[in-house]
């Protein structure tokens, strides 16, 4: 399936044959990201365990012309008992991922993958960034922009193959990847055009299943068909790219940056690798910022 937008995501996430999937929230003590639950369980597509304290989220409800009654809170004295209390929730099934509220993110992340909580499972933890570009014709996911900054071969590969599952979770169809390099040409002084090529072969020979791997490419060879044709780069990826696979996170960084204030672009990412896809938005993001980031987890859970 083909993403045009954030729209169509929303639309297969509420409809009929998508099963609700329920939020246990961290410390949702905190207005925006309220909002964000209430504007998502209007929706009709998730359901919310709002952990934290609970005379606090009913003040907050309150506020904001809710009726506490119509949520479930389920009380925690402090930011890290909310943690270990949503945790429990994931791991009896109660619910099926994780937003940050109002709590620090090295203290939520520290909690989360200790033995205790279980939320490890052998992959490497990384970040999915999903944008829509206005002159391109669908989202294309970027990974990874936000956790591993120097990230090695290996640590590339697992986080290409996180990106994979999460997207053909959400009914992506053989997402098509690009490993971004300043050229398409390999050259050792330039490792990640190496660390490409080889990503490239495990695809070909079936290593690395579930997508279609080009690397390395340039950016303007992955947008633009017409520059590929005439760079007679032939491949299947120019011009209908769904993942960019970055070489770092400044790298990464950057480009979403760009995309989002010099092309007009939307974007939203969630955490994926660990038991559960987690919604990590700042503390101060707005609510509109952290609506399609529950849409992204509850499609990819």
């Amino acid at each position: 399936m083909i993403f045009n937008n954030f729209d169509q995501l929303i639309d297969q996430v509420r409809s009929k044959n998508h099963a609700i999937k329920t939020v246990a929230v961290v410390a949702a003590e905190d207005s925006h990201t309220l909002e964000a639950i209430s504007h998502s369980t209007k929706n009709g597509f998730v359901k919310a365990l709002l952990v934290g304290d609970r005379q606090k989220i009913t003040e907050q409800l309150s506020k904001m012309d809710e009726r506490p009654s119509d949520y479930t809170i389920v009380h925690a004295d402090n930011a890290a008992a909310a943690a270990y209390t949503a945790a429990q929730l994931v791991n009896e099934g109660q619910a099926q991922f994780l937003m940050k509220g109002l709590i620090e993110t090295p203290t939520l992340m520290k909690i989360l993958f200790n033995k205790e909580c279980g939320f490890r499972t052998g992959s490497l933890i990384s970040h999915i960034c999903f944008v829509k570009i206005p002159n391109y014709h669908k989202l294309i996911g970027i990974t990874d922009v936000a956790l591993n900054i120097y990230p090695n071969f290996e640590q590339k590969k697992a986080i290409l193959e996180n990106a994979v599952r999460t997207m053909t979770r959400m009914g992506f169809d053989t997402p098509k990847v690009a490993v971004l390099a300043a050229n398409e040409h390999v050259n050792p002084k330039m490792p990640e055009t190496v660390d490409a090529a080889e990503l490239k072969k495990m695809n070909s020979e079936g290593t690395i299943s579930g997508c279609i791997i080009e690397g390395p490419i340039s950016y303007d060879l992955t947008l633009s068909k017409e520059a590929a044709d005439i760079k007679r780069f032939n491949s299947p990826v120019p011009g209908d790219v769904d993942l960019l696979l970055v070489p770092n996170i400044a790298a990464g960084n950057i480009l979403v940056k760009a995309l989002v204030y010099s092309a007009e672009a939307n974007r939203a990412g969630i955490v994926i690798g660990a038991k559960v896809p987690i919604v990590l938005s700042s503390r101060a993001a707005a609510a509109e910022d952290k609506y399609l980031p529950l849409v992204l987890a509850a499609s990819a859970s």
